[in-house]
């Protein structure tokens, strides 16, 4: 156990240096603002309205704990990040190693390790694997659920707590009504009836989990009852069929990304590292044809990832989110992939002493060649970090900016800079999308000045058009910083509904 504990101290420096060499935006930055509300008491987050995923029930709170330990400010959102991947490595590490013994818990480990880090040497893989929410935690709700019911499938607790997951799941993505859900309904559905037992664990989980959607949808409408926060619809609807041969190649194309087999242009370890994420997916790819292959014979966590593999493919496949170069949707594949890969190539015993040496220290070398190689990339410096020390010395501490250049400063300032995102475009309005309704109140708060970009969208004539002159304007880096002497909350339109 000691030795475990310490590989997880070693595995979590290293996931919290690779997360350092990449920067915080407004995304990790807003997540930082929700978790810090929930952690301080507003746990219905009333006023906030989310995207399309809220991940309120495992990623916002943790991030609130590590907050309430160091301060709101990016070094939080980076161990964050780094826990909430340590967390779901060493759930596929715990499913990896089932049934085995020995050594062969220790080569599996770390080929499990070994897949889940090959990625972090592209820098576009890193963004969805360790910076701000991006789908990845979710699968941990998938993975405790297959651990669950992998090794006590007929407890008498097993399946309310399945159902119970679930639900969490859902209220946090709804990637696990369409992923986890079905893969629980169909694997315990087919060895309910391969069975022949009608009244068996496989039904109680079966009906735990077809129970946990609607479960979630009266949860979530009590919530929003009694003032919790809302949220944009998803886009959960099909596309049309004559598109999904096209998608095919995009989903493909997308799964090589998340895996670190797609060439990086311009990174100087782009070809060594694709090869790499390619023995990595190829090894996921026989994993997942070895279940299939030996169905009947296969255990439920094998089953389980198998069927939660082909429903992310699939669903993606054949929805409107598809879309190339962004894995995000599909990235519970790499877990699961990763426990695949590690139960096909490494059996459950290892004889010999000297075999079993040569298997420790080849896949731990393996293991940790890409996770020292990832560390190597320096730490990147906040783009905006001079413009919030600016706001911060001049006694700036309310405005509104761009999304891409509010919460942020928020941040990096530790909540004492505030700038609230707005839309500007046929009018200035407050943002629909990862805000609070509550930050536009101009009877609580007196915005005094508008960021604008002097680059971008946000330029400071179009401030200008709409908030007039301002009484004076400072050059801060790659911004205009438009002072204001009234209240700029004043002519703001109010919160857009959600969708």
């Amino acid at each position: 156990m000691a030795a475990w504990v310490a590989g997880g101290l070693v595995l979590f420096a290293f996931f919290l240096r690779i997360s350092f060499g990449e920067r915080v935006d407004s995304d990790g930055a807003n997540s930082a603002l929700q978790a810090w509300d929930l952690v301080h008491g507003h746990l219905m987050l009333h006023g906030w309205v989310f995207g399309d995923a809220t991940f309120y029930a495992f990623e916002l709170p943790l991030n609130g704990i590590v907050e309430l330990l160091f301060g709101m400010g990016n070094f939080a959102v980076h161990v964050g990040s780094a826990l909430t991947y340590l967390i779901v490595t060493a759930c596929a590490v715990a499913l990896a190693t089932t049934s085995s013994r020995g050594p062969a818990r220790v080569v599996r480990g770390a080929v499990v390790v070994a897949v889940l880090a090959v990625p972090l040497l592209a820098v576009p893989t890193v963004w969805v694997l360790l910076e701000e929410p991006d789908h990845i935690g979710t699968s941990m709700f998938l993975l405790v659920c297959c651990l669950l019911i992998d090794r006590v499938p007929d407890r008498r607790f097993t399946a309310p707590l399945v159902g119970l997951i679930l639900c969490a799941g859902q209220l946090s993505d709804l990637t696990v009504r369409y992923v986890a859900v079905p893969a629980v309904v169909g694997v315990c559905g087919y060895r309910m009836l391969a069975g022949r037992k009608l009244r068996s664990g496989d039904t109680a989980l079966v009906v735990a989990a077809v129970v946990s959607v609607p479960l979630e949808s009266a949860l979530r409408a009590a919530m929003v009852h009694f003032g919790a926060f809302v949220m944009v619809p998803p886009k959960a609807a099909l596309s049309s069929p004559r598109l999904w041969p096209q998608h095919a190649s995009v989903v493909w194309l997308d799964v090589r990304i998340l895996f670190g087999s797609a060439n990086e242009p311009g990174h100087k370890l782009a070809v060594t590292s694709a090869a790499f994420g390619l023995i990595c997916l190829l090894a996921a790819i026989v994993g997942l044809a070895r279940v299939i292959w030996t169905w009947r014979r296969a255990s439920r966590a094998e089953q389980l990832l198998s069927a939660a593999i082909v429903f992310n493919v699939v669903t993606y496949l054949v929805s409107v989110m598809t879309l190339p170069n962004v894995s995000r949707e599909v990235a519970a594949v790499l877990p699961c992939g990763a426990v695949l890969a590690a139960r096909a190539l490494v059996p459950a015993r290892i004889i010999g002493r000297p075999r079993a040496f040569a298997a420790v220290a080849a896949t731990g070398l393996i293991a940790l060649l890409p996770l020292a190689t990832a560390a190597t990339r320096p730490p990147m410096k906040p783009a905006t970090a001079p413009l919030a020390a600016w706001l911060e010395a001049h006694r700036l501490t309310y405005g509104i900016a761009g999304y891409w250049d509010a919460s942020i400063v928020t941040l990096q300032s530790g909540n004492r800079v505030q700038v609230r995102t707005v839309d500007v475009w046929a009018k200035i309005e407050a943002a629909g999308w990862e805000s609070n309704e509550l930050w536009y109140n101009a009877s609580r708060y007196d915005a005094t000045f508008a960021v604008a970009d002097r680059y971008g969208e946000y330029s400071a004539a179009r401030f200008e058009h709409f908030l007039g002159k301002p009484a004076a304007a400072y050059r801060v880096a790659s911004w205009w910083v438009l002072v204001y002497r009234t209240n700029l909350l004043r002519h703001i339109s109010p919160l857009p509904g959600p969708g």
